[in-house]
């Protein structure tokens, strides 16, 4: 959520600013109109705040005079005041209301060296790693691949849940395993994270606080249950949420966590993209990565996650891009984010496997989560950060498709053959 203050010490910079997120120039129109009903009503209520004060001193005194009259029609002017008072308190609790329903729903600002553009066309790209293979036959997609070494199987999970499911089986099962546990012994061992195990299930504030609501409510799978429960589109949200409402010590910053967990979303208005295989699915599996930190640590923070993902990639030995994207490109609650674009043979083309981003304090903010530094200092709202490290189905697609052999087989990368039994070649 966006600093009031800032927003109205700001205001042509911040119109600006969500102009180049596609939001429309008069989005902060009724910011205005808002936030002077807040200014007069609060005004307002000072004033009389202070009458009553004053009457009341009045009718003390009155009392002590003997003027019992005058002290009891003073009675009745400060009911009045009272009467008044709490009508404004009404106005200002509408006010206040619908200001956090506008602010709830503007995304953040970018930050100054995000590249502008309107969606994915203006990304830039920043580095590129390995060379993508040169077959000397014609390389199959992963569901071909998948499905003829009996690893992939579409055609059954379809029947037991629908379309934008996947069943994998023996070494493709085993393969994934081998994933998660590799990506979280690499982020627990050498890049200082704790690995936790959150709830899969979370509640609304946690969804409003991390910014998935209100905005993204159609792309949620909501639970049948009075209390407002969802399946969690990633393990972002309950990571991030871990401290929501609290003060940590500044000393303990910046705080490292990463989770494997099953990811939920409905894909709402995607239909018709990615329906081959299992680019893009109902439910996915992801090894997260989340940062709480000091503002002046974020920037920083957001260079080594990115990095941190980038590292399970080289170990992997899959040659990948690196690209910042545009103000029109971002996701709702990011000021900078970098994707990480793993190279696939069937599409000839880099896809998206990882999304690091530097949330500043817009999280925070949301949930109210604060850090104090050492000293008498007051408490400050932290930055937060998130990444993929990595998208578990992308990467297993990556490496069957290129890993594959002339004969259908695909050889396993030397780093997995600890996690895979010692299996060195599936097929």
């Amino acid at each position: 959520m966006l600093d009031i203050n800032y927003i109205r010490e700001n205001f042509k910079a911040v119109r600006e600013a969500l102009v180049t997120r596609n939001f429309p120039s008069d989005a902060l129109n009724r910011f205005v109109e808002l936030d002077e009903t807040r200014r007069r009503v609060n005004g307002e209520a000072d004033a009389i705040n202070q009458q009553r004060n004053a009457a009341s001193k009045e009718i003390g005194a009155l009392m002590q005079a003997g003027s019992r009259d005058e002290a009891e029609a003073k009675k009745s002017e400060v009911t009045g005041l009272k009467d008044k008072q709490t009508d404004l308190e009404h106005q200002r609790d509408e006010a206040d209301a619908a200001m956090r329903e506008l602010l709830s729903g503007l995304p953040n600002l970018p930050a100054d060296d995000v590249p502008v553009g309107k969606d994915e066309t203006a990304n830039v790209e920043m580095r590129k790693w390995g060379e993508p293979r040169e077959f000397d036959f014609e390389p199959k997609d992963h569901v071909d691949l998948g499905t003829a070494l009996g690893i992939l199987d579409l055609e059954r999970a379809t029947k037991i849940a629908g379309a934008r499911f996947s069943i994998f089986n023996g070494a493709g099962a085993r393969l994934e395993r081998a994933l998660i546990n590799f990506m979280l012994d690499l982020h627990t061992t050498e890049h200082g994270f704790t690995e936790t195990v959150p709830p899969f299930i979370v509640n609304r504030n946690s969804l409003f606080g991390s910014g998935q609501l209100p905005k993204f409510e159609e792309d949620l799978f909501h639970l049948k249950d009075d209390r407002g429960f969802a399946l969690i589109p990633t393990s972002e949200v309950p990571l991030v949420n871990y401290y929501a409402g609290e003060i940590l010590s500044g000393d303990d910053l910046p705080i490292r966590l990463t989770a494997y967990s099953p990811c939920f979303r409905s894909e709402a208005g995607s239909y018709g993209k990615d329906t081959r295989g299992v680019i893009r699915l109902h439910q996915f599996e992801k090894v997260e990565m989340i940062s709480l930190c000091k503002p002046d640590e974020s920037e920083r923070e957001h260079e080594a996650m990115t990095s941190y993902a980038e590292k399970v990639l080289q170990l992997l030995g899959l040659p990948f891009r690196t690209v910042v994207l545009s103000t029109g490109d971002m996701g709702f609650g990011a000021r900078k984010t970098y994707d990480i674009e793993v190279w696939l043979p069937s599409q000839k083309t880099y896809r998206e496997i990882s999304s690091c981003s530097n949330c500043g304090d817009f999280q925070a903010r949301r949930m109210n989560l604060r850090f104090r530094r050492s000293g008498p200092a007051k408490p400050e709202f932290a930055h937060t950060l998130n990444g993929s490290g990595l998208a578990l189905s992308r990467t297993w697609v990556a490496l069957i498709e290129n890993y594959q052999q002339a004969d259908g087989s695909v050889v396993i990368p030397e780093v997995l053959h600890q996690y895979m039994n010692g299996l060195e070649k599936i097929g």
